[in-house]
């Protein structure tokens, strides 16, 4: 078969590699579609993979083409989206339900061979079953869907709260859209993107701007969120939360990103700060979400790619040019 592979920070080749084989309890799922993230700029740029080569894509959906011997939840034909996490089960941290923080953690598309590939192996616990109507190569979607609904479930949310949103690239469309479900007074989006932002006010944000000294908010926003893992929009936004307050850090910044803080101004206005790491808990709920229609996949899905093209994908990611960037079966 033939998988995007990169061979080392920097280098993206296309290549025939070995079929994958089901152990007792994996599925191999032919791909119809894998999705770009922020994930994958960094693993191309030598952070968070911990060896290479690596074939990545951590966000995909696609049929069931052969199942392990004691596998009975999926059969051959099935449509389904994959959790990428690979949580041992056993240390510390996955004992006390928090498998997205696990002492031995690993996923599809970071540790092991992702969905950047005409087929992938994925154990039978990850396959979420795709309702009827649903097309795989849409449901690609579900995982960062699932990232969002986690970074939700950290959040003391609380209906007409006021909500900032730094960056409007696919993860902040979906912050977007499911603070509109939850209840929130308004929504205001930063980006200094003009197309991406056009995306925010067609989806319905209260107010949208190039940057937040151009909104009107005095006292500030109830929950600030990013979603852009950039310096300056964090150290922004940590400056526009209202008392009482919260911060989400969801955005992936690198590892050498730092930012000031005032520890006053958190303790005196009773500011949470936050973060969010992965999925936990929320793939299947992201499921029923996209099931029921919370995203359009025509809006939220800007291009589609041949896998040979994977190195274009990734540039135009780069560029900032589009919203998801998705690598689609011929």
């Amino acid at each position: 078969m033939k998988a995007a592979v990169i061979v080392t920070p920097g280098q993206i080749s296309v290549e025939s590699v070995p079929d994958p084989t089901p152990g007792p309890r994996d599925v191999v799922v032919e791909v119809a579609g894998s999705g770009i993230c922020g994930t994958d700029l960094h693993i191309m740029d030598g952070e968070f993979a911990p060896a290479y080569p690596i074939v990545p894509g951590h966000e995909f959906a696609g049929t069931v083409v052969a199942v392990g011997g004691d596998v009975t939840e999926v059969r051959v034909g099935d449509p389904v989206a994959v959790d990428p996490s690979l949580h041992c089960g056993e240390c510390y941290q996955c004992r006390r339900a928090r498998g997205n923080l696990c002492e031995r953690w690993n996923a599809i598309g970071v540790t092991v061979a992702g969905g950047a590939a005409d087929y992938a192996l994925a154990p039978v616990r990850n396959c979420v079953v795709l309702p009827e109507g649903v097309a795989p190569a849409d449901a690609a979607l579900i995982e960062p869907l699932s990232c969002a609904v986690r970074g939700f479930d950290v959040l003391p949310r609380q209906l007409a709260d006021h909500y900032l949103i730094y960056g409007a690239g696919t993860m902040g469309l979906m912050m977007l859209e499911l603070a509109k479900r939850c209840g929130a007074a308004t929504v205001s989006v930063v980006d200094p993107n003009p197309d991406r932002l056009a995306t925010a006010v067609a989806l319905g944000c209260s107010a949208s701007a190039a940057g937040a000294d151009e909104l009107d908010r005095p006292r500030g926003w109830d929950v600030v969120i990013d979603c852009t893992g950039v310096q300056a929009a964090i150290e922004d936004g940590l400056g526009r939360v209202a008392p009482a307050g919260t911060f989400l850090q969801f955005g992936v910044s690198e590892y050498a990103t730092r930012v000031p803080v005032e520890p006053y101004r958190i303790y005196n206005k009773e500011i949470t700060v936050t973060g969010s790491m992965a999925v936990l808990h929320s793939f299947e709920r992201a499921a029923e979400l996209f099931a029921v229609g919370v995203l359009d996949p025509a809006v939220f899905i800007s291009h589609r790619f041949p896998l040979e093209k994977y190195a274009d994908a990734m540039a135009q990611f780069r560029a900032g040019v589009g919203r998801k960037i998705q690598i689609a079966a011929a």
